[in-house]
């Protein structure tokens, strides 16, 4: 009689359980126990309590492989747990649990403090789980759906707001859309393999001609639908809608959560079973990331709102972080690794001082809205200039490194090129990062606005994003060292 759920099966996928049961639980008690608006305040606690039994579990898993070397598989090779994908899983926690912290003060201020809010969150988290886990194409996609399903969801999630549910529903044709260029991807691979493990997958694209027509369209499908995800040029249409529209809050969970998750799977079927291939996706993925840093700078240096202007220096950071793919060598993987760690920090905590700038009757997101910050709240200017710093890859933050690994790896692979043309866009990702610096130092003379929306929340996810952000810049060694481990073998 043969075992159809082991123990190392559980051991594995453990943390999902976990997260998957804390939003169902959410769920239930707005439903059932909190039905009143003034007790919601407390189903926060059980995306934090879900949050910090998933750390158990995902330290006990990295205590076993620390001990026992390796990786571990579950359900037949559907699902694998080693340090990179624990890697990424330490990055969606993070970003949960700063996400739902910033969102209590925001969703009360625009009067959408709902329950399942904390429980979709969760249940997004599950899906990015099995992005960086999975080993297998049908537990890939449904983890990828499962998480675009509840961000579909979330980014319409202010109800009343008519720019909210136009950017839903665009992002929902455009995900679905996506989606079945993913799907097709993922059915040509199948086909030529015979399986749907990527570790087949891997053998099929070692042993064929890599000019093969069949597995070109394979190639090509796949890196379309994983390019959208990630909003990459010239698949980013959806990403300034959506951020704008969204709630601030989201908008910082898909610009963190999801970019690292598809990160986390494009890298590991690139460089991995795919990485036979090289010869016909690299030309893909060096054509995305030329246009994502010319189309995300240029277009940044235009725009008004903040959000947007986030948008499209999201575009342009996407293109950097394909570069350390390009490269392919350990530098340049190691690089996306911590390109994207640092992204988490400065974004969330860029999108932490939008959040507090939302009032009443204030969205508090044009640029001007951030004039005189610096005066009227000294902690939240210091700590938005440190953010925008580091967008701008300037030492001593986090987004220097970040910065300095991806051309350190171009040069290494004697990309030179790609290098210099990287490093001259920096300058003028530099200008519009100090459009919003000059702002926060303005000192205008208008009227008095109304105090910032704070609240304990936001103030420790702003302190840790800080914190954060200079700690990877100036003392990055064991960050490295991490990195380093996650892509050992």
């Amino acid at each position: 009689m043969s075992v159809f759920y082991t123990a190392t099966d559980h051991f594995v996928l453990l943390p999902a359980l976990l997260l998957a049961l804390f939003g169902c639980a959410t769920l239930l008690f707005d439903f059932w126990v909190f039905p009143d608006p003034k007790q919601r305040r407390w189903l926060l606690m059980f995306l934090v309590l879900g949050e910090l039994f998933a750390a158990v579990a995902y330290w006990r898993q990295f205590d076993f492989l620390s001990s026992h070397g390796g990786e571990l598989t579950a359900f037949n090779g559907a699902l694998v747990v080693d340090h990179y994908s624990l890697f990424f899983h330490s990055i969606f926690l993070v970003t949960t649990l700063i996400v739902g912290l910033m969102s209590y003060r925001y969703m009360e201020v625009r009067d959408e403090h709902h329950g399942e809010y904390y429980g979709l969150l969760m249940l997004a988290q599950t899906g990015m789980f099995f992005l960086a886990s999975g080993y297998e194409l049908v537990t890939i996609f449904i983890g990828l759906e499962t998480m675009a399903v509840t961000f579909y969801v979330l980014v319409g999630f202010l109800r009343s707001d008519k720019r909210s549910n136009e950017a839903a529903l665009k992002y929902l044709l455009l995900g679905g859309l996506s989606s079945g260029f993913l799907a097709y991807g993922f059915s040509l691979l199948y086909g030529l393999a015979g399986s749907t493990k990527l570790v087949d997958i891997g053998r099929m694209a070692a042993s064929r001609d890599a000019n093969d027509p069949i597995l070109l369209m394979a190639l090509g499908t796949t890196a379309v639908g994983l390019l959208f995800k990630i909003s990459a040029a010239p698949f980013h249409m959806w990403a300034p809608d959506a951020y704008e529209g969204a709630p601030t809050a989201i908008t910082a969970f898909l610009a963190v959560g999801s970019k690292a998750a598809s990160f986390a799977l494009l890298l590991r079927l690139m460089v991995g079973p795919l990485g036979a291939a090289r010869v016909a996706w690299e030309p893909i993925l060096v054509a995305a990331a030329v246009l994502s840093i010319i189309i995300g700078n240029l277009a940044a240096v235009t725009q008004t709102n903040t959000k947007r202007l986030l948008a499209y220096s999201g575009i342009n950071h996407a293109g950097y972080i394909l570069l350390g793919i390009v490269a392919g060598n350990p530098t340049g993987i190691k690089g996306v690794l911590i390109y994207l760690l640092v992204y988490t920090f400065m974004t969330l905590g860029a999108f932490a001082v939008l959040i507090a700038l939302t009032r009443k009757g204030l969205a508090g997101e044009d640029i001007n809205d951030l004039n005189g910050l610096m005066k009227k709240a000294p902690g939240y200017g210091i700590a938005m200039l440190i953010f925008l710093v580091s967008l701008a890859g300037i030492p001593p933050t986090g987004g220097f490194f970040g910065k300095y690994y991806i051309f350190l790896s171009l040069i290494e692979t004697g990309h030179y090129s790609l290098a210099v043309f990287a490093a001259l866009f920096v300058a003028v990702s530099v200008y519009y990062y100090f459009r919003l610096i000059r702002a926060v130092f303005v000192d205008t003379e208008e009227q008095e606005t109304p105090a910032l929306s704070t609240s304990f929340g936001l103030k420790v996810g702003l302190g840790i994003t800080g914190v954060m952000t200079l700690v990877l810049g100036m003392y990055p060694e064991p960050f490295l060292r991490l990195a380093q481990l996650s892509i050992s073998r």
